[in-house]
């Protein structure tokens, strides 16, 4: 018999050579009906795979996340048999899952794949899902896998890194790919595929190498799932913010200027200023001082922080002085320069904790191909901050910060988040820098200080940065899609490198401790995520415009400049369209841009001294007549429901 321990905390006792399907029955038939894959001790394995130790077993259905993992590579494996079939001689390469779906990298050699095929392939894909093949895995020498991929170059690549003992090939139908593992039980789980796209890919992502053809796809357990999903992808096209900032007249990018570097129109800057505002206002509330540091630093800056050593290779190349050996680098990161800056004098824990706050511009060497709108950029501006602190203030300045954060988030409406403990890898220490005591206090402060406040947490091993761990927060948009905004990090390694000091109580020299923070992340990319979930309709206390003024006729521009200037006195951003176009065209074009109010104004209201009130979005429904007072409160009182004052 052998001990099987499940994540409720029960341990069963089950034969050896027992299976995880075989678990799940004893568990439930609805289980077993449901579990497509299976991890036992950290492995991830087949629901056919024979367990003969005492173990932790971990069941997965589509639900999870290494569920749909196992559910897209094995589709992967039936997209890869039709490819084969239908045109011979192809070379396969890799074909693992990713986020949304699975990708297959293939050499067709002369052959082209079109959007034309699609549809064939996809056809075939399912009849084949729809013969149940089991997904089998087998072993193999090494001499057998290289003998079997002898004509094909990237296969025995992969083999010949491989030790004899570790090689697999997984089975279906008449087709065998080789594998490490990780499939469900059959093909007729799979109900519904499509393939998304077809790009261009180097082998093994090096431009050295030979492009391959990429082919995207994506599979469900129900058709309605597609459904929903391709529905799901047409909105995201329409809530991208790359066509919204060029609606919007936010942003812009010049191929003269540089690619990733994106240049801010006047609105859109006016909304960077705005949010910059905003958080500056709470952050002076919260103790924290203003500071500016250049857009360069001597390479040695960043040697001694360690940025170098890990960021180098994406880094810009040095900038080079007339001076013998001088060398400087485009900022990659802001904490070298605030560390610099907490040198300038000496402290003494009374002085303590230091808050030093920056919207500081960093640029990285971003690939081309990794370049996304305001998501992926070159240079981008960092609601930057750094706490120098006693240990014994951490606790209380991390909660202080995690309070700040929360008010960012519900100013905004990002209400639907988890926050992500980012530690260590458990196995792979190299690639973090300091000593496993500062590493341990580090996490655990951020573990206790999460649970302090009651946060929805999650774990993740290998997260962390280089320098210290994280809280990440995993906010899900409208479309209910993770992106990580907001993060603070405790580090008890820069203080090090950095010969950080303070004098304490007992008269002796003792090292700070820091706490990285940006709520925002980067203002280009957390303006490109709010773009999205909000469809660009922005709190009202952000907006761009908050009210435009549309007049009847010529005759009624001077009522118009008369409404707006009241608008003004109430500080109420509006403006007015007098463009000799129809009510009914200028009504079309501010939905377009989104204003939130259209202020309509002609004989009766200059007569009466009103306005006629319309909201964006409300098409069909009748304009309200109010005064411009009584509009003012309405704008006010909204505003004042979101953007509350930031408390400490």
């Amino acid at each position: 018999m052998i001990k099987i321990s499940l994540p409720d905390g029960s341990v069963k006792e089950f034969e050896q050579h027992s299976t995880p399907m075989d678990v799940a029955r004893s568990i439930s038939e609805g289980l077993a009906r449901n579990v497509i894959s299976a991890s036992y001790n950290g492995t991830i394995v087949e629901t056919t795979t024979e367990l003969t130790t005492d173990g932790s077993l971990i069941l997965y259905t589509w639900n999870d996340k290494e569920g749909k993992k196992a559910f897209w590579h094995s589709t992967s494996h039936v997209m890869a048999q039709v490819l084969e079939e239908k045109y011979p001689g192809i070379k396969l390469t890799l074909g693992p899952a990713i986020d949304n779906g699975f990708y297959y990298d293939v050499d067709f050699g002369d052959t082209k794949i079109t959007e034309a095929d699609f549809k064939v392939i996809e056809d075939r894909v399912l009849e084949i899902s729809r013969e149940k093949h089991e997904f089998k895995m087998r072993s193999v020498s090494k001499a057998e896998a290289l003998e079997v991929y002898k004509n094909n170059e990237y296969k025995t690549e992969l083999i010949s890194n491989l030790e004899d003992g570790t090689i697999t090939f997984c089975d279906h139908a008449n087709f065998f790919d080789l594998c490490r593992g990780g499939h469900i039980p059959n093909t007729g789980l799979i109900k519904a595929m499509k393939i998304m796209s077809v790009a261009g890919a180097y082998w093994r992502g090096d431009e050295k190498n030979k492009q391959l053809t990429r082919v995207y796809g994506i599979s469900f357990p129900k058709q309605k799932d597609l459904s929903e999903y391709l529905e799901l992808l047409e909105e995201a096209k329409r809530r991208d913010h790359r066509k919204l900032g060029k609606e919007l007249d936010l942003f812009a990018f010049s191929q003269k200027v540089g690619q990733g570097l994106p240049l801010w129109l006047p609105k859109g800057a006016a909304l960077r200023d705005r949010l910059e505002q905003f958080l500056k206002k709470a952050q002076k509330k919260a103790g924290y001082e203003q500071v500016v540091t250049p857009h360069i630093g001597q390479k040695e800056l960043y040697v001694t922080s360690g940025h170098y050593a890990k960021y180098g290779a994406d880094s810009f190349q040095p900038i080079h002085t007339p001076a013998e050996g001088e060398e400087f680098l485009l900022k990659p990161m802001n904490c070298p320069h605030h560390c610099e800056i907490y040198n300038t004098r000496p402290w003494s824990y009374k002085d303590l904790p230091k808050r030093y706050a920056e919207f500081g511009t960093v640029y990285r060497y971003e690939q081309s191909g990794e370049l996304h709108g305001l998501t992926r950029v070159r240079g981008f501006t960092q609601d930057d901050a750094h706490i120098f602190c006693t240990p014994e203030q951490l606790d209380a300045e991390f909660k202080n910060v995690i309070d700040l954060v929360l008010y960012v988030f519900g100013s905004l409406g990002f209400e639907n988040f988890t926050a992500q403990i980012s530690l260590r890898d458990q196995e792979n220490r190299d690639k973090y820098i300091g000593s496993d005591e500062n590493w341990e206090k580090a996490e655990n402060a951020i573990i206790n200080a999460a649970r302090d406040k009651g946060l929805n947490t999650v774990v993740e091993y290998g997260e962390a940065a280089f320098y210290g761990p994280k809280l990440d927060f995993m906010v899900k948009d409208a479309l209910g899609r993770q992106w990580q905004l907001g993060t603070i990090q405790v580090d008890y390694n820069l203080p090090e490198r950095f010969e950080l000091n303070y004098k304490g109580a007992d008269n002796e020299m003792h090292r700070p401790v820091m706490i990285h923070r940006a709520p925002f992340g980067s203002m280009e990319r957390f303006i490109a995520i709010l773009l999205e979930h909000t469809a660009g309709n922005f709190p009202l206390w952000l907006m761009p415009e908050q009210a435009i003024i549309l007049s009847l006729s010529e005759k009624y521009e001077k009522y118009a400049e008369k409404v707006l200037s009241l608008l003004e006195n109430n500080e109420i951003r509006g403006l007015i369209d007098n463009r000799n176009e129809t009510i009914g065209k200028k009504i079309r074009d501010a939905e377009v841009k989104k204003i939130p109010f259209m202020i309509i104004v002609g004989e009766e209201e200059e007569k009466n001294g009103t306005i006629s009130m319309r909201r964006h979005g409300q098409e069909g429904k009748g304009n309200i007549t109010v005064t411009v007072d009584e509009f003012a409160k309405i704008v006010n009182e909204e505003i004042s429901k979101t953007l509350k004052p930031f408390t400490v």
